[in-house]
């Protein structure tokens, strides 16, 4: 069995956002000559979330809205207490979860014609 672990760090522009990894991960899979498996796709901050769905920008705001309602900043999140101010942060990760495995086929990524990877900022 083949494997290959990368780290990338990204840099937002703002304090919410998604940022597209499909090419980062090709990039990954083909660099490690992976013809046929799993690629395992896994945010390494507690405050982050990978998930696959379209690049389209009304789904995306869709997406960030619907986090919002169900996990909007409040003041009075027990973790605060901590003196952090990003409870709501650790919530959307539940949400969006963490990882996400991506079938590899013939050497390149399988999704579906619509399917992208997405890193989430929270």
């Amino acid at each position: 069995m083949k494997w290959h672990t990368e780290y990338h760090w990204f840099h937002t522009k703002q304090k919410k956002e998604f940022i597209n990894i499909t090419e980062l991960v090709d990039q990954a899979v083909k660099k490690a000559g992976i013809k046929e498996g799993m690629a395992l796709v896994s945010a390494m901050h507690i405050t982050a979330g990978v998930f696959v769905n379209d690049e389209e920008e009304g789904i995306k705001q869709d997406m960030m809205e619907w986090a919002e309602k169900i996990a909007p900043y409040r003041e009075d999140y027990r973790h605060h207490r901590t003196g952090e101010t990003n409870g709501d942060a650790h919530l959307k990760n539940i949400l969006f979860h963490h990882q996400v495995m991506v079938p590899v086929t013939d050497g390149k990524l399988d999704l579906g014609p619509w399917q992208q990877i997405f890193y989430a900022e929270f």
